[in-house]
């Protein structure tokens, strides 16, 4: 066995699944090394729930060449028999044990002995700060208490891999950001293989070593949160990723990873090529984030590109501006935080980086 598969906690290779005519999983290949934090990303119907549920036990796959936990062929054995366990964004837990009775129930099963038991369960209650709580009813705790309950309950058995189904889903936003650096503390101090399904983008580049972002049954791009937010590989992948402006043009050259495009009114600019095989002549489309553009001046810098502008439309948000222009590449989107020189005044140009546009397949 080489190192690389040595490192590996998970291995998925050529994973089929159906549900009657309907393909949940389509030939879906994934890994995740020891101590890693993997998140997968999608919309509903993605097919990353069914991805867990499999990993789990909880459905059987129609087809798949290799399935392995931390070395352990477990493509057909049942979910008791998996060194892996689930916190569902339910909790699921018992309303009528105590905190420290439902996280050492999992030991419980497993024929540890009572005292044993209570002490690791007070262990794991200490990693989520809630030992003062043992002897409360879950119906005495607030949301984000019942969700460390969970967790608590989860590593106690000490898993391979701790598979976690949207656990912050039902938490209000603040709760949400503070439970996203708990998980990440709390994942670090144990050195555990996670594996974190979500539809959230936020939750995704916040807490993740690496991400995979899945539709329709498929995998579309993966690597780290900052290769999914800087450097989208396709449409969906720039969209789902939270880009504002994705316009249409054709590409007319390219010097290794630049590429020159242009719009049909003869409007030029340059960005970075993420898809392979491009060529000029290709209609491709390029991506800019609204934050990354902001007014500039007419002239030209080599790592910058500007273009005439008109503002048409302002949307205030709160936090910041967005602020719609009109140019000769079709309309962009900008966003100016409060104070910004956009939120205002008039624009004559707009620019950003060279780096800070993406060029890829349309």
């Amino acid at each position: 066995m080489s190192n690389d598969v040595a490192d590996q906690m998970l291995e998925i290779e050529d994973l089929v699944h159906h549900y009657g005519a309907v393909t949940a999983l389509s030939h879906v290949s994934l890994s995740a090394r020891k101590g890693e934090f993997l998140t997968i990303l999608g919309s509903s119907g993605s097919g990353k729930t069914t991805m867990l549920r499999v990993i789990s036990g909880l459905e059987m796959p129609t087809s798949v060449r290799r399935l392995r936990i931390d070395g352990q062929d477990v493509a057909h054995l049942p979910a008791a028999k998996r060194n892996c366990t689930t916190v569902f964004q339910s909790y699921a837990l018992f309303p009528h044990m105590s905190v420290i009775e439902n996280v050492a129930y999992g030991l419980r099963i497993r024929k540890v002995h009572a005292a044993d038991a209570l002490k690791e369960a007070r262990r794991a209650l200490a990693m989520v700060q809630l030992e003062a709580k043992a002897d409360r009813r879950i119906g005495q705790l607030s949301g984000g208490e019942r969700q460390r309950v969970a967790l608590a309950r989860a590593v106690v058995t000490q898993p391979s891999i701790l598979l976690l189904d949207e656990p912050l889903g039902a938490l209000d936003e603040r709760l949400r950001q503070d439970m996203q650096i708990e998980l990440m503390e709390l994942q670090r101090s144990l050195g555990m293989t996670f594996v974190y399904i979500t539809h959230s983008q936020e939750e995704a580049l916040t807490m993740s070593d690496r991400v995979v972002l899945m539709s329709q049954g498929q995998i579309v791009q993966s690597g780290s949160p900052l290769d999914l937010f800087d450097r989208p590989k396709s449409r969906f992948a720039a969209g789902f990723m939270g880009y504002e402006n994705i316009l249409e043009a054709k590409l007319i050259g390219r010097e290794e990873a630049i590429g020159t495009v242009e719009f049909p009114g003869g409007v030029r600019i340059r960005g970075v090529i993420t898809s392979t095989g491009l060529r000029s002549g290709d209609t491709i489309a390029i991506a800019i984030r609204a934050e990354r553009i902001s007014p500039a001046s007419a002239s030209l810098s080599d790592n910058s590109e500007t273009i005439a502008a008109k503002v048409t439309n302002r949307v205030y948000r709160g936090k910041y501006t967005d602020v719609t222009v009109a140019t000769g590449a079709g309309p962009l989107r900008m966003r100016s935080w409060h104070g910004g020189a956009s939120e205002n005044s008039e624009v004559e140009r707009v620019g950003w980086s060279v780096s800070d546009a993406v060029i890829f397949a349309a």
